[in-house]
């Protein structure tokens, strides 16, 4: 046939390029994204891909592909692969989409049909793309390739419903060994959907088979529920990570579902995560994670005892060391802390995250140092923080040492310190004041901080954190009104702050005045921080002021064994004194001064009551 006029003016182009261009039967050229063309689209990747396989310098054989056969690219044939590229690059994929597709019919060569999907991608038209992937597809019906990308089309075009049948006979075509891969991705993949409730109806509709199958039945439903709770349906979600379950115990799918739903509107979760982990086998990762889930809900303890049995069972891994260091450590377990902290240090190398690692060195340096400062052993604290490299932490690091130039009585140089720092963001510069106020405060320079404070909160009126650190700093300063009007104004801006309910209702308590308003305020902290020792602390508190002993009895007895915090073993020891248990009330004071003896709570409970340890 003869060529248009555009394709002659193509072909002298090409002439320029054609020693540069080997037989397209033979090599096709690099992806459009490819350095050579770093403005180019990216290529429609598949669905799945295989997890460690490397690119080969020449493609392997796509399954549903016949053998290689000899070139039968004719010369015209030829012609239109090149102008086809050509087209392509010159800024007219549609045109370059064509021909290659026209070649690829001719030769049934699978590398031609993808060059001609990867042009038609570069086109922004959907139904393009599809076209090309499925004359790919009807020349092949077993290629998995196209079939793949077919799904990623269709789900990038929002056509789900058409989906059903592709992912059906992907996932019979998968060899077995893939399956777990695979379904593990279908959820991310179709994540991406608009409809997110169409979505889960598809994926469903496509894993009847898997879920009937004892070896896929687990992680089915687990992808399943996925998908159920990224429609809102929180209840399907729990449903089918219950039937994957008991459809295969040992999987880790519907576990890490199960981590997802742990909430208190969902108290069937948890227990199917406790169930896998008293599994044989059962993955560390998960237990990991579960661990993580406990300390966010301030199950500090329960925390430990996981964390205590996954070092006990893998003291190889690293990551669990750190997090038991540092609830070790926030629990004064200084000695046991500081060897988990120390074994976290020596296997930091054999993290195969890089930033995890980074980040894991700097919380254990950080915290290392903080127990030399306990025993102040102020050269030692110095040390461990010398060794901190993260400019991302510079803050944390050096506020730390001006702390500890505070604490040996340089108070002025460690200002100094803190703002000679460097201030890359906003948040840098409000971290620099807080660090100073910080600084005051522990130096009992009470109405500085407070002023210091007054005066950006005038600037930021609305900022939670700046209010909160000055109600404290007015508790301090003995001006109840205005501590009342900043715990106030910040409840009015942000309803949902258990520590401002609480604050205000232990001030209460603490004065013995109004205290059955207090006990509401309280009570309110609770209902948004059931798990928090300190607020059950609060609640303890005001019960033992109104005279229900018992009551305050049983709930400081459950925050101090949850928490044995100093502050809350001197009102534990209070209550029990007044009880008549003094023998005990001695025990835990004795307990609590070892935990931290300068503890001003600690301290005046034992002057007050004359008693001496």
């Amino acid at each position: 046939m003869t060529p248009p006029p555009r394709r002659l003016r193509l072909a002298a182009a090409a002439c320029l390029v054609l020693l540069a261009l080997a037989a397209h039967a033979q090599q096709t050229d690099p992806p459009p994204d490819s350095p050579r063309n770093p403005a180019a689209p990216m290529s429609p990747a598949p669905i799945v891909e295989p997890p460690s396989a490397p690119v080969a310098a020449n493609p392997p054989k796509d399954e549903g592909a016949p053998d290689a056969r000899p070139s039968a690219l004719t010369g015209e044939l030829f012609f239109d692969v090149l102008v086809g590229e050509m087209s392509a690059r010159s800024g007219s994929p549609a045109e370059g989409a064509a021909l290659m597709l026209e070649a690829a019919r001719r030769t049934r060569d699978p590398k031609l049909y993808q060059r001609a999907v990867e042009f038609a991608w570069q086109t922004r038209s959907g139904d393009a793309t599809l076209a090309a992937v499925r004359a790919w597809k009807q020349a092949y019906p077993d290629s998995r390739e196209a079939r793949l990308l077919e799904l990623r089309i269709l789900i990038e075009m929002n056509r789900l419903s058409a989906t059903v049948e592709p992912l059906r006979a992907e996932l019979a075509a998968a060899p077995v060994v893939e399956h777990p891969f695979l379904l593990t991705l279908i959820a991310r993949t179709f994540a991406r959907a608009a409809d997110k409730k169409v979505a889960a109806q598809v994926v469903e509709s496509a894993l009847v088979d898997e879920i009937k199958k004892p070896s896929t039945a687990g992680l089915a439903w687990a992808t399943i529920g996925r998908m159920r709770l990224l429609a809102g349906d929180a209840s399907g979600a729990m449903d089918a990570a219950l039937k994957g379950q008991a459809a295969d115990p040992k999987s880790d799918g519907p576990a890490m579902l199960a981590l997802d739903l742990i909430e208190p509107g969902q108290p069937l979760a948890e227990p199917i995560v406790t169930r896998y982990l008293a599994t044989p086998n059962a993955q560390p990762e998960i237990r990991m994670a579960y661990a993580r889930v406990l300390v966010e809900g301030r199950r500090f303890e329960e925390a430990a005892a996981q964390l205590t049995k996954l070092t006990t069972e893998r003291p190889d891994l690293p990551e669990p060391w750190v997090l038991l260091g540092s609830l070790q450590a926030q629990a004064r377990q200084d000695t046991a802390a500081e060897a988990s902290l120390k074994r976290y240090v020596d296997l930091a190398n054999g993290q195969a995250d890089a930033d995890d690692r980074k980040r894991g060195l700097t919380q254990a340096y950080l915290l290392l140092a903080q127990l030399s400062e306990r025993r102040k052993n102020y050269a030692a604290a110095e040390d461990w923080l010398a060794k901190i490299d993260s400019s991302e932490d510079l803050v944390g690091a050096q506020a730390r040492r001006a702390s500890l130039l505070a604490r040996q009585g340089k108070l002025q140089q460690a200002r100094e310190l803190v703002r000679s720092l460097p201030e890359t963001s906003p948040d840098d510069k409000k971290q620099k004041f807080l660090a100073e106020v910080q600084l005051l405060r522990d130096a009992k320079q009470y109405q500085q901080a407070y002023d210091m404070l007054a005066k950006a909160s005038a600037a930021a009126p609305d900022d939670g954190d700046l209010l909160y650190d000055q109600a404290m700093l007015a508790e301090k300063l003995n001006r109840m009104d205005d501590m009342e009007r900043l715990l106030r104004r910040l409840i009015e801006l942000k309803p949902d702050n258990q520590n401002a309910y609480n604050a205000l209702g232990y001030s209460f308590a603490d004065r013995k005045v109004r205290l059955h308003e207090a006990r509401e305020l309280i009570r309110k902290a609770v209902q948004l921080a059931p798990d928090d020792p300190f607020i059950a602390d609060s609640l303890g508190w005001v019960e033992y002021r109104l005279g229900n002993m018992d009551e305050a009895s049983r709930i400081l007895e459950a925050a101090y064994k949850k928490r044995p915090d100093a502050e809350i073993g001197a009102h534990l020891g209070e209550v029990l004194w007044a009880i008549g248990n003094r023998d005990r009330a001695v025990a835990i004071w004795k307990e609590a001064s070892l935990a931290d003896a300068d503890n001003e709570t600690l301290q005046e409970t034992l002057k007050r009551l004359r008693v001496k340890l």
